[in-house]
């Protein structure tokens, strides 16, 4: 009898492990078209949008190595692929509207970590 208890309770808390699953792909996903969108501010030297794109780093993406690598290769994917196009950049308003877009994605996909309450 306690095998299967212990069976019914392992079972239990294994069933939201596909879903975060998916979480967790969303929310890369999100994070690699910050970096890619950061990328493509730095090489055009627009400050505001590196600097929202880095915020929205701080603020949605967990502090994991996955996270932080994503949108590290993503960012220097881009930069480059800038660099070395010699297409114009974006036009500082469509760089801010795509970032909002993202923005939108990652607080479904990541939310915000709300502070703890004392």
């Amino acid at each position: 009898m306690k095998y299967l208890t212990r069976l019914l309770i392992l079972l239990s808390l294994a069933a939201p492990l596909p879903a975060m699953a998916e979480d967790a792909e969303a929310g890369l996903a999100a994070v690699r078209q910050l970096g890619t969108l950061n990328g493509q501010a730095l090489a055009c030297a627009d400050k505001d949008a590196a600097a929202k794109a880095k915020a929205l780093m701080l603020t949605h993406a967990p502090k994991t190595a996955r996270f932080g690598s994503a949108y590290e290769e993503a960012t220097q994917e881009a930069f480059m692929a800038q660099t070395r196009t010699s297409g114009t950049c974006p036009d500082a308003k469509v760089l801010a509207g795509k970032l909002d877009a993202v923005a939108q994605g990652l607080q479904t996909a990541l939310p915000a970590a709300q502070p703890a309450s004392k």
